[in-house]
């Protein structure tokens, strides 16, 4: 590409093979070409003056599209369809008469985005379980590993690794969830009209609206749909590229939050994304290992999840049977949403590949904080040995404010377990209180929620599309 001219950063950077591919120019033109066979193949089958050569002409040449002729045709008439139309016909003379007959713009336009629409979900849904396989993996890995939980980013009470990598997933769980219902029932839009009456089909099939209905479910089911809407103004309901944007946007939320806690237990030194031997996190700092990967997909998310506003004023404001401004809209907003999603997927990937685990960074937060939250549990062990709860809660509470003034005005470590060993009112031996300060009385059913989770929710859905693992996660930049 030129280096004069712009050029789109989810293209050259970002974007899959796949899914730049699956909204080219290519696969839009070879798939309006497709429409005006199927439509063509559907009339001659109920009864219309089509001939086999015409629709043998017409396959010979379906992807031998002539660009420079489209383009030109397509200034001199200032209509992208029609231009298609001619340049068709003139690469095949003989079916040039029915070519797009009766059909509107909107019957390869509509169509052709809704089946880009439908191939770009079945990319992100492979992808998507991907990413769910290996975090999985790494949650059923890290499952017994005690950390700190938070809450409002303060030290609440023990978690486990995986016990957390649990909430990842389960984010992911709803988005193929709704994923997968969005497949199942997106229509068709077929073979309508212009206002979508079929007025024009009336006039073709003399009336017969049984044959006008069959053309339309025939049409539906060679382009490889099962449903399609029954009514439509020109163009199918604008909702369902706002439903789009919904569900791309929360598959960037679920990126986004998982970025969050990466990032901060980055800056905690507990866990860390992939570096490379050669990367270089700053210009200035050359100790610096900024979460690169992290920051791109958070920032691709943002961009998802502030184009979801897009297609919704777009649905909210269409008049009647169609107006135009969708036109523009749907041809930044629906292809670069896909392609931004799958490039946060290919990178979350990425990420998961290589993902770091520091356990004594982990057991040194732990520790510092754990002294505070067995207090409860030191009270029972001193209740036992003949103490007074009141009188051993007091002692408790001060103890603590004096051990959190230490930490936090002094630096020190948390003194707190050597403050009660000392007390002769808690009547605790050492090795005793050291045994109810093991991590693992703390994280209550973490290991096993896990499991159950992973065993349970994740499993099946890993098995039932063990066809669609393993995606290139590969970084371009």
């Amino acid at each position: 590409m030129e280096n004069n001219v712009y050029s789109n950063p989810l293209v050259e950077r970002y974007g899959s093979k796949e899914m730049l591919e699956n909204f080219s120019p290519n696969k839009k033109f070879s798939t309006w070409r497709k429409l005006w066979i199927a439509l063509a193949e559907s009339q001659k089958e109920l009864g219309l003056n089509i001939t086999d050569e015409q629709i043998e002409e017409m396959k010979a040449v379906v992807d031998n599209i002539d660009y420079e002729m489209a383009k030109a045709k397509e200034l001199e008439v200032r209509h992208d369809v029609m231009a298609h139309v001619h340049t068709f016909g003139t690469q095949a003379p003989k079916a040039m008469p029915i070519i797009h007959l009766g059909a509107t713009s909107a019957y390869v336009g509509d169509n052709t985005d809704l089946i880009q629409i439908k191939d770009g979900l079945n990319i992100l849904k492979g992808k998507i379980v991907t990413v769910m396989e290996s975090t999985a993996k790494f949650a059923m890995e890290q499952k017994d590993l005690p950390t700190l939980g938070f809450t409002h980013f303060q030290p609440a009470q023990l978690t486990t690794v995986g016990k957390r990598a649990t909430l990842w997933l389960q984010s992911l769980l709803l988005d193929l969830e709704e994923l997968e219902f969005r497949i199942e029932t997106l229509r068709f839009r077929g073979v309508k009209g212009t206002t979508g009456t079929q007025a024009s089909y009336m006039e073709l099939f003399d009336g017969d609206f049984s044959k006008v209905k069959r053309l339309d479910q025939m049409v539906a089911e060679k382009m490889g749909f099962d449903k399609r809407f029954l009514v439509t103004g020109q163009t199918y309901d604008r909702k369902v590229d706002s439903e789009m944007l919904n569900l791309l946007a929360n598959i960037a939320q679920s990126a986004h939050k998982f970025t969050n806690d990466l990032r901060l237990l980055q800056n905690l030194k507990e866990l860390e994304e992939p570096f490379g031997k050669k990367q270089i996190g700053s210009s200035a700092m050359a100790y610096k290992r900024n979460p690169m990967r992290s920051e791109r997909i958070s920032s691709l998310a943002k961009f998802v999840i502030a184009m979801q506003q897009s297609t919704a004023m777009t649905a909210s404001t269409q008049w009647f049977e169609r107006t135009l401004d969708d036109s523009a809209n749907k041809r930044l907003s629906i292809p670069q949403a896909f392609l931004a999603v799958d490039s946060i997927l290919v990178i979350w990937q990425n990420v998961m590949n290589g993902l770091v685990v520091y356990p004594k960074m982990i057991e040194k937060h732990v520790m510092a904080e754990l002294p505070f939250m067995a207090t409860e549990y030191i009270i029972m062990e001193g209740v036992k040995n003949g103490g007074d709860r009141q009188e051993l809660h007091e002692l408790i509470r001060v103890h603590s404010m004096e051990a959190g003034k230490v930490v936090k005005l002094e630096g020190k470590d948390n003194d707190l377990i050597e403050r009660i060993i000392a007390d002769e009112n808690f009547n605790i031996d050492k090795k005793r209180l050291l045994e109810i300060l093991d991590p693992k009385n703390f994280v209550g059913f973490a290991s096993e929620q896990t499991v159950e989770f992973v065993e349970t929710e994740v499993k099946p859905i890993i098995e039932k599309y063990s066809d669609l693992l393993g995606m290139e996660a590969d970084l371009r930049v």
